[in-house]
Formats: C-alpha cells, sequence, structure tokens
C-alpha cells in the first residue's frame, strides 16, 4: 500500500511537471509572438538612451543548482553589480536610469525572460532566480530544497515582495535589512511554493499575480494561499499582511 501511494504521488508529481511545461512552452511562445510590436520601440528607446545598452545579461542560479543566463531590459548603469548595494536594487537606486525607472514600475524589464521561458530555463512560475550572492544568503537547507524547482517569471516570493524596492530604504542600512529579515522570509515562502508545486497552484499565482499588477495594494495573495508561512513581526505592515 504504501509502495502503490508512493508510486501514485511521482506519476502526479511528473504529470504536473509535464503540464507545467506544456504551459510555459505555450504561454511564453504566444506572448513572445504579441509583445514583439512593444518590444520594437523599448529597444529603439533603450538604444538612444542611457548608455545605449538594450538588454542586461546575468548569470542566475536555477534548476538543480545550473547556472544560466538572464535576459532583462538595461534599466541601470552597466557597472551596477559592482557599485553600491550591488545586486540589491533599493528605493530611489542612483544607478537606475530615467527609461529605466519606467521599465521597472511597470516590470515591462522583467519581459525577456519569456525567452529563458521559452528555451526551458525557466518557469512562468517558480522562485525568483538570483544571483550567486543573494542565492548564498539563503541557508544550505533552503538552498537545496528551493533548486529542485525551476525559477520562475512570477511566484509567491515575488508577489509578496512585490514592493521590495520600497521596503528598502536607506543605502547604509538596506543590505543588512534584507540579510537579516527579507531574505529569511522570502526564502521560507520560496519552499512553500517547492513544497505545493501543482498544477493549480502555477495558474493560481498566475490569476493572483495579473490581479497584483492590477491592483498593487490588494491583500489577495494572502486570502488566496491561507497556509502561507506568516512573515516576522518587522515586515508585517511592510508587507500589506492582514493579520
Amino acid at each position: 500500500m504504501v509502495t502503490y501511494y508512493v508510486q501514485l504521488e511521482a506519476v502526479k508529481y511528473n504529470l504536473d511537471n509535464f503540464m507545467q511545461r506544456f504551459f510555459d512552452i505555450f504561454f511564453s511562445g504566444i506572448a513572445l509572438l504579441f509583445l514583439a510590436p512593444i518590444f520594437l520601440p523599448i529597444i529603439f528607446l533603450l538604444r538612444i538612451t542611457g548608455e545605449g545598452e538594450v538588454f542586461f545579461f546575468q548569470e542566475r542560479i536555477g534548476w538543480h543548482g545550473r547556472k544560466f543566463r538572464l535576459f532583462k531590459f538595461a534599466t541601470m548603469l552597466k557597472n551596477s553589480p559592482n557599485m553600491s548595494t550591488g545586486t540589491v536594487t533599493i528605493k530611489s537606486d542612483p544607478r537606475i536610469l530615467p527609461f529605466g525607472k519606467f521599465l521597472r514600475k511597470t516590470k515591462i524589464n522583467e519581459l525577456p525572460q519569456l525567452i529563458n521561458i521559452f528555451l526551458g530555463d525557466m518557469s512562468i512560475v517558480g522562485p525568483r532566480p538570483l544571483t550567486t550572492e543573494t542565492f548564498e544568503i539563503y541557508t544550505a537547507e533552503i538552498q537545496e530544497l528551493i533548486i529542485k524547482v525551476k525559477p520562475g517569471l512570477s511566484g509567491i516570493g515575488s508577489i509578496i515582495f512585490r514592493d521590495e524596492e520600497n521596503i528598502l530604504i536607506g543605502a547604509d542600512s538596506s543590505l543588512d535589512f534584507y540579510k537579516k529579515n527579507v531574505a529569511p522570509y522570502k526564502g521560507i515562502l520560496e519552499v512553500w511554493y517547492a513544497s505545493n508545486n501543482t498544477i493549480f497552484n502555477y495558474f493560481k499565482i498566475i490569476v493572483v499575480t495579473v490581479i497584483i499588477v492590477l491592483h498593487p495594494k490588494s491583500q489577495i495573495a494572502w486570502s488566496s494561499f491561507k497556509k502561507l508561512p506568516t512573515p516576522p513581526a518587522q515586515l508585517k505592515s511592510l508587507l500589506n499582511y492582514p493579520g
């Protein structure tokens, strides 16, 4: 009986992964076709403004710990990873270029990651792919659990920390606050998703992401995922926690 149950769970897990990959290819392919007319003027504006860079490529930690190159529209100074707070971005970060500010606020800068999704480096839904620097802030146990699923364009951590740049105010203290408060709880959220990685939650997170983009102050994430780990006291008000 136990063996049968284990086999059944394995079949369900593999089916969920197959379906997620199918929808990843389908959604990202359709989105890239429809967004092409929008990408062209953005590419032109980036080329003639700022430092003339169109895309930003950065090595991230992916599925099973494999590293891959993440695609984004360029929004910051080319040397920004070696300046100030490194790979952690804060509110009113001076490294952000004027047009880049608009792209980041609207999340348009993230859309080239659809290429990563189509290629199989990422999924529509999953933990955010981190740089080696920020990934190593997590404990070894959390790292091991997170890399069991593909990183995503959106995810429970991205939804809950959708206003992260505004949370990290003040360059002198923001990195320390990130390491002591933000990263530990974000890691717990990502582990929650890795442990609840189903096709049902895949679609639920997509729907909640759309609502959050349209209504940033909504508390729908907390009501939609009622078994989420409770945030620490110092983060509750910052994360719009209803409790």
